[in-house]
């Protein structure tokens, strides 16, 4: 099955023993919600249904149907999971978005004049960045997702207001 609009929702890793169990690192501020959309779907189009999971340290131990042994486990290892964006609430608490809904949004500067466009909210490791393609080039900026850089989203318009800060200068090799 291909996904219309495929959000990604987890990525399989290591097996966890030798029963087909894997851990799952879940995206997203509930991770223990990861068995609520159904069944999930690789970007081949496999389907992995979850049959129980639970919660260990900073991941999950998930049992998928149709993985029993830990071979098979090894053999998903990597695999990043999906649904589909029509999957999840469409209402949300006061200030918080789905990020996939900022790719495409226009971003402007705080006189309005449009800047470029969000491309990309990836993250690293260190916490969120926004990435947008500068209009008329093909060049991108990256900003630490803040409410300092980002002070403003306006999701019905699809704008986002950025603060760009001042350039940072090469280090000096010399101090």
């Amino acid at each position: 099955m291909k996904l219309e609009n495929p959000i990604l929702m987890a990525q399989i890793g290591a097996p966890h023993g030798i029963k087909g169990e894997v851990r799952v690192r879940p995206f997203g501020n509930n991770p223990m919600s990861l068995d609520q959309y159904g069944s999930l779907y690789a970007d081949d189009g496999r389907k992995f249904k979850i049959m129980r999971m639970r919660a260990a340290k900073n991941m999950l131990v998930v049992k998928f149907k149709g993985i029993n042994y830990r071979d098979e486990a090894e053999a998903i290892n990597g695999t990043e999971l999906f649904i589909d964006r029509s999957a999840l609430p469409d209402d949300t608490e006061d200030g918080e978005f789905y990020v996939t809904d900022l790719i495409g949004c226009k971003a402007i500067d705080s006189e309005g004049l449009e800047v470029g466009t969000v491309k990309d909210v990836p993250n690293f490791g260190a916490g969120d960045l926004i990435e947008i393609t500068l209009t008329g080039s093909s060049d991108s900026l990256l900003l630490e997702f803040s409410k300092e850089n980002v002070p403003h989203l306006n999701l019905e318009n699809r704008t986002i207001t950025i603060h760009q800060p001042d350039e940072v200068s090469e280090r000096d090799s010399e101090k």
